[in-house]
């Protein structure tokens, strides 16, 4: 059997007739493509999360408990010392290194361009997302006299516009050598009757696997690799759109490391009871973030004896993972979660077709739910005005207009 043959067949077996029928019709290199991408697309995987879509989510009965972390402000002098120490010691010695998930789009923000490229109007000039998170670190190389490995999570889409805009800016002074960008993973787009659209490219339309495709992207791209051929022991992994990102604290890393775990991350205090943002908590005995949609609002309002929320513990995307943990977990393949979401994509006769209504399903996994796949991590919590200026919405809460206040008053008081 031929390769063509062969890869009619796998479709005809996932019934994905309408995928053989454009294949008969392209010819050369249009061909050539499409072929390359159906041997790379797991069809027994995809078919699998499109009938989990089909399923009730089952409600299992979970223990939930609270979660144990450490307040930076409340630490002893002592402790304080003891953990910068320790942290100090793997920055110095060159087993420290960054990744920025930097593969969405400004489309939120009215910008066009990946969201790195956005500028944050701060001191009248402005600044972009990726010149803040370059200065951040450049900082820190000058205080521990190293220069730590950047290591940029793009997209398919934002690819060559992320690299011609660094290369544009000299990388915002950062060492162009000691700066990698890698692609994050992708997966089909299917409509609900489980079919795979196809793109105006003539290809079958694929959309980025949430940020928890992360640690396979690395491993598959050869970042993971490269890592370890530098000696990195600790990966900082954080996003592009937080403007007072700490993306070095010797504090949050001597902590990790006193503690003896493989991940940690930093926290924020809900802001109330009922703020939109996924709590830290221990579910069946294992560290997990609970999306807000999914806590109980008896449990969102339940307080500790100091009269504090039980579960009020925010992930603020600010987490740290030994080498070994982003192993463990790039072979793991997480959890998919599914969205019902608007897709264009071309019928039968080559006519695009633009839906008014969610037509397919997008699959994505999560970072923190790599959290589970471990018995512990360590929390720091830290401050909202200090640690979290998120560039999220066009206006109101989390939005430029908010980053840029949170952003110049903490530069003030660190003067």
């Amino acid at each position: 059997m031929d390769k063509n043959e062969e890869v009619i067949q796998l479709l005809k077996t996932y019934e994905q007739e309408h995928i053989v029928q454009l294949l008969e019709k392209l010819e050369g290199e249009k061909k050539e493509k499409l072929v390359d991408q159906i041997n790379k697309i797991d069809f027994h995987q995809m078919m699998e999360l499109y009938e989990n879509t089909k399923k009730e989510i089952e409600i299992k009965e979970n223990k939930i408990e609270a979660i144990k972390y450490l307040d930076k402000e409340k630490l002893t002098k002592n402790e304080k010392e003891k953990f910068e120490e320790l942290g100090q010691k793997i920055i110095v010695s060159n087993q420290y290194a960054v990744v920025t998930m930097a593969g969405g789009q400004g489309t939120r923000l009215g910008h066009t361009g990946p969201k790195g490229t956005f500028k944050l109007d701060v001191y009248g000039k402005g600044k972009y997302l990726f010149e803040i998170l370059a200065e951040n670190l450049k900082e820190a190389n000058k205080k521990y006299d190293t220069t730590i490995p950047w290591y940029i999570m793009t997209s398919k889409e934002n690819n060559d516009e992320t690299q011609e805009f660094l290369e544009k800016h000299n990388y915002f002074g950062y060492d162009k050598n000691n700066v990698m960008l890698f692609k994050q993973g992708e997966l089909p787009l299917i409509d609900t009757e489980g079919k795979m659209l196809i793109g105006k490219d003539l290809k079958i339309k694929e959309a980025s696997d949430g940020n928890g495709g992360l640690f396979l992207s690395l491993r598959k791209t050869g970042m993971l690799a490269d890592m370890k051929e530098k000696g990195i022991k600790w990966i900082f992994i954080g996003s592009v759109d937080n403007a007072i990102l700490k993306m070095v604290d010797t504090t949050l890393l001597g902590m990790a490391i006193e503690k003896n775990v493989q991940i940690a991350s930093k926290s924020v205090l809900k802001a109330n009871a009922h703020e939109r943002v996924g709590v830290f908590c221990k579910m069946n005995g294992h560290p997990k973030v609970i999306e807000y949609t999914e806590l109980p609002e008896q449990m969102a309002e339940e307080v500790d004896n100091n009269g504090e929320l039980k579960y009020g513990e925010s992930h603020i995307m600010c987490n740290l993972f030994t080498i070994d943990a982003i192993e463990k977990i790039s072979k793991e393949p997480l959890i998919y979660h599914s969205a019902f979401k608007k897709n264009s994509y071309i019928d039968e006769n080559g006519k695009e077709i633009i839906p008014e209504e969610p037509n397919s399903y997008k699959f994505e996994a999560f970072i923190f739910d790599s959290f589970e796949i471990f018995d512990d991590i360590a929390i720091l919590r830290g401050k909202r005005e200090d640690d979290f200026a998120p560039v999220k919405n066009k206006e109101g809460v989390d939005s430029p207009k908010t980053a840029k206040e949170l952003y110049e008053k903490y530069w003030e008081r660190q003067k």
